[in-house]
């Protein structure tokens, strides 16, 4: 007989509860436990977790495979793993839907690199997924195909054909028949992924796990997974715009918070090798409130426009917003700003955005934010050739960033003439030559070399 339980999930962060809880105590948001009955059915058969005795070894005594990664031809994909898909690994592509994920399990699973894959599709059949590899111009001898959703059948599969790459599309879409939940439910994500993690780890297959996320933050299956996955790929982007930007989460074979950059065309997905010159294409020059930085993303260094709009309020409170940068520190750089250059933005509106739909977290853009924001205030516009790089402090000061070299060698690249540093970093800019480098300790001897 079956046997049933309730269990309860927070929605947000997947933490699981026997009761229901007001807020949950891991992330710490209200109202967000959903109520899901757990019903396994005995009478069915069950995998058995210890059929094969399993043996300890010795550091010394474990064989590795001399390639540790595999690589994909896919430039900016191979970056975000850090350099290849790691043998053995599971990765979880996360992603609103309709971004293009599915596009991109499907373009890597066609190129050419001499491993058999498996790619097993519970959203579309054979025929349609037919349709879409001809519309992209894609074609191979090495992929299989599967239209499956029930575990046990996709594990017999995987028994016969012995893949080396496995791509699942999507986790929601698969079920274990072990349990009477439905696909999709939480229940089903963990235990499908904890047994596509079985298969990765005793086999030393790579798994791909493709997981849909809403805006609404209804289905927390992804968000679950992270615990469980090696590697977390967060696809990016808005569909009013044709680029898509592929981040790494988590992982455990390479740096986080390292990008890729494709843009999404009618062939597929297609790479960007150089997002400082896209991002930056559009900008107007001689515009006020406008500032180019350079900002470190994973290794690489990516030149961005920051622009601010201050303009006088029109109700009581003054409104602050901010696209694609933390609205806390904004705040914090506009109270430096008060408090230091002497400048009351309290009848002011004040909106900063970071051009091109990239999210920037380090604080080597503090500096540029406080220069887009005085250059629109008094509306004066900032040297189209200049940089500005630099960490702000509460009391004014310019602090020293990391990687600055490799920021100066990419605005050198990219045609700037001069540059703003803290003057921390100036024994870091020795080897850089024809261009002008400015340091500074402080944002009034910043704006002195600006405005």
């Amino acid at each position: 007989m079956a046997k049933q339980k309730v269990i309860y999930f927070c929605k947000n962060c997947g933490n699981e509860s026997p009761r229901w809880i007001g807020k949950c105590p891991v992330c710490g948001e209200w109202n967000q436990y959903i109520e899901e009955k757990v019903i396994e059915n005995k009478n069915k058969n069950v995998r058995k977790a210890h059929e094969k005795e399993n043996t300890p070894f010795l550091l010394n005594e474990i064989e590795t495979d001399s390639e540790i990664r595999i690589k994909t031809h896919i430039e900016e994909f191979d970056r975000v793993l850090g350099g290849g898909i790691v043998t053995g690994s599971v990765i979880l592509l996360a992603g609103d839907p309709g971004i293009g994920k599915s596009t991109l399990m499907l373009q890597i699973a066609q190129k050419d690199f001499n491993k058999s894959i498996l790619y097993i599709t519970g959203e579309e059949s054979l025929q349609q997924l037919k349709l879409r590899a001809t519309r992209l111009g894609l074609n191979s001898n090495t992929t299989y195909f599967l239209a499956e959703t029930e575990l046990d059948s996709i594990d017999k599969v995987i028994e016969k054909i012995k893949p080396e790459i496995i791509i699942i599309d999507s986790i929601q879409t698969v079920y274990h028949s072990s349990f009477d939940n439905a696909p999709g439910s939480i229940t089903q994500i963990k235990e499908c992924t904890y047994r596509l993690m079985q298969v990765a780890k005793t086999k030393n297959v790579s798994v791909f796990i493709v997981g849909h996320i809403t805006k609404d933050g209804l289905i927390a299956g992804p968000k679950i997974l992270e615990h469980i996955v090696d590697t977390v790929l967060q696809f990016e982007g808005d569909n009013n715009y044709s680029y898509r930007i592929l981040r790494s989460v988590k992982n455990r074979f390479g740096s986080t918070n390292e990008i890729g950059i494709f843009e999404m065309t009618s062939s597929g997905l297609t790479e960007v090798k150089n997002p400082s010159e896209i991002f930056l294409s559009q900008r107007q020059i001689n515009s006020s409130g406008s500032t180019i930085v350079s900002t470190i993303e994973g290794s690489r260094p990516i030149l961005i426009e920051v622009q601010a709009l201050v303009t006088h309020t029109s109700y009581g409170i003054p409104q602050r917003s901010s696209t694609g940068f933390d609205h806390r520190r904004l705040a914090i750089l506009l109270a430096v700003i008060e408090k230091r250059l002497g400048i009351k933005l309290g009848q002011y509106d004040v909106v900063t955005n970071i051009a091109g739909g990239v999210k920037v977290t380090e604080p080597a853009v503090d500096l540029g934010i406080i220069s887009s924001v005085i250059s629109s205030y008094k509306d004066v516009p900032i040297n189209s050739k200049m940089v500005v790089i630099g960490e702000v402090g509460l009391s004014g000061e310019v602090r020293a960033v990391n990687f600055m070299e490799k920021r100066l060698q990419e605005t050198k690249k990219l045609g700037f003439s001069k540059v703003i540093i803290p003057k921390n970093n100036i024994k870091e800019s020795k080897n850089i030559s024809d261009i002008e480098i400015i340091p500074v300790s402080t944002i009034n001897e910043c704006l002195s070399h600006l405005i």
